[in-house]
């Protein structure tokens, strides 16, 4: 096997050299590693390896309430055979406990084939977001600053908001991945995130506002126009505007989506069940459908790892993979899923980039990174013309999907009525519901406003939480289900 691409040079980025002088592995201890992975047959083993450290500071009504500091390091070992996945994961890294973490994921996954260890091949590593000098490096006093002013700001805003919460969360992941097909890959991924929640009261109502944002940043992100103040404000507003409005009428109605944050409804009611893994096992609403129309021709959908500084990108998938853009849907045609390797090879298909996993301790799957809808031809203005009596749905909460049938129920935490082309009162209560290869083939009109949302995205599967993105420009379908108790 050929050697490794040699770490210890001084001129080689940390992110490259970490694991090997400061945790001790060897070129020579990685090729071990995967033998003893192969040993009881198997076609493909990797090693990925994860140190993090995360700092999380939390303020409530004015007092610093919660502080924490944590460090992670570990190894997790997969071997597949066909379908058969066998995997193991220790947090300790000697060549002990690495070795025998190998032999334990050889024995679940063992089979009748069996794959030597190729020499490996570097990935090259892009530069989407800065290896250094991330929030993790921040000192302390400038993140307590930051929320300091968050809840300065929320409480100025209006005499009506009686409670204020700000944290910021920050992580330094460093990565390395090393596989038996030659796949050898490094990235270091910082990750931040500023948060605001408010209470607002009257004599009569109660409501919560949220607002936050961030992605893969230094910490003078928070300096520029997403200040502590812009989400700060933004929370109050959501709340001191709630007070104020009415019940969400219920029936079929037409309905805008906002830009920005309202394509959280595309990745739910369409994204997951786009991901190659539901569609390998047939248990998605979308397998099968590679070329059918699947939305209106109005609709493109893609996903795209490779954003510079967004929440939901990275420079190397969690297989080693280089990211890339991806085209789901084209002009309302199905064009592909998601990928990552397992997937790639079961259902002879290209690899997509798109293998994720929360931590050493969990293996990777065919997950989403930053999914938006593309830009129409249609002014936002136009498209609220066009509406006789609708919803315009601005900012959601929660929501829920059925990924084999498609159907989903969706929460808006902002909304308003439109009533004979104008926007007029906001409403509370508002859920969306429908399902989602249906409800894209009701999209009439699409905007040229297209809004990523502010970085804040995290998304569930099978046990794991990701960060990711969503986006979608203002865009309008014919007909949807809207529960409210209103008229």
């Amino acid at each position: 096997m050929a050697a490794a691409p040699n770490l210890l040079h001084s001129d080689v980025p940390d992110h490259k050299r970490y694991f090997f002088t400061h945790l001790g592995l060897t070129e020579r201890l990685l090729e071990r590693c995967l033998g003893e992975a192969l040993s009881a047959g198997g076609e493909f083993a990797d090693l990925y390896f994860e140190a993090v450290t995360s700092m999380s500071l939390g303020m409530d009504e004015g007092i610093v309430k919660t502080a924490a500091q944590g460090i992670s390091v570990g190894c997790g070992i997969r071997v597949l055979s066909g379908e058969r996945t066998g995997f193991a994961y220790t947090d300790d890294l000697s060549p002990d406990r690495l070795l025998k973490a190998a032999r334990t994921a050889a024995l679940i996954a063992n089979g009748p084939q069996t794959q030597r260890v190729q020499g490996f091949t570097e990935t090259a590593t892009p530069s989407l977001y800065p290896v250094a000098g991330g929030t993790a490096d921040a000192e302390v006093a400038a993140k307590l600053k930051l929320i300091e002013r968050a809840n300065k700001a929320a409480r100025d805003f209006d005499p009506r908001i009686t409670q204020v919460r700000a944290s910021i969360n920050d992580e330094l992941r460093r990565i390395l991945i090393a596989a038996s097909d030659g796949t050898f890959a490094s990235d270091t991924q910082p990750l931040a995130r500023l948060n605001v929640s408010v209470i607002a009261k009257d004599e009569i109502n109660t409501a919560r506002g949220t607002s936050g944002g961030g992605g893969r940043i230094t910490l003078d992100f928070f300096t520029g126009e997403k200040s502590p103040e812009h989400y700060a404000r933004e929370a109050a507003r959501t709340a001191i505007l709630q007070l104020g409005a009415i019940a969400a009428p219920a029936g079929e109605m037409e309905v805008v989506l906002g830009p920005g944050w309202p394509g959280v409804l595309l990745h739910e009611a369409v994204g997951h069940g786009l991901e190659a893994d539901f569609n390998r096992k047939k248990t998605s609403a979308f397998a099968g459908l590679i070329g059918q129309k699947v939305a209106s021709p109005k609709v493109t959908v893609v996903d795209n790892g490779k954003m510079p500084g967004r929440r939901g990108s990275l420079n190397v998938d969690d297989e080693g993979n280089a990211t890339q853009e991806t085209v789901l849907i084209e002009n309302g045609i199905l064009r592909g899923y998601l990928s990552d390797k397992l997937s790639s090879r079961l259902m002879n298909m290209p690899n997509t980039g798109s293998g994720r996993r929360e931590s050493y301790q969990a293996i990777p799957m065919p997950r989403m990174t930053n999914t938006y809808m593309l830009n129409g031809d249609d002014l936002p203005s136009d498209i609220i013309r066009s509406v006789k009596r609708g919803l315009y749905a601005v900012n959601f909460g929660g929501g829920q999907v059925d990924i084999t049938s498609g159907k989903f129920v969706f929460t808006a935490s902002e909304a308003y009525l439109i009533e004979d082309g104008v926007v007029t009162a906001p409403v509370k209560g508002a859920t969306l519901i429908g399902n989602g290869p249906e409800a894209l083939k009701y999209v009439s009109m699409v905007g040229n406003d297209l809004a990523l949302d502010e970085g804040v995205g995290t998304c569930g599967k099978a046990g794991q939480s990701v960060p990711v993105g969503v986006g979608m420009p203002t865009t309008k379908l014919d007909r949807m289900t809207v529960g409210g108790t209103g008229h």
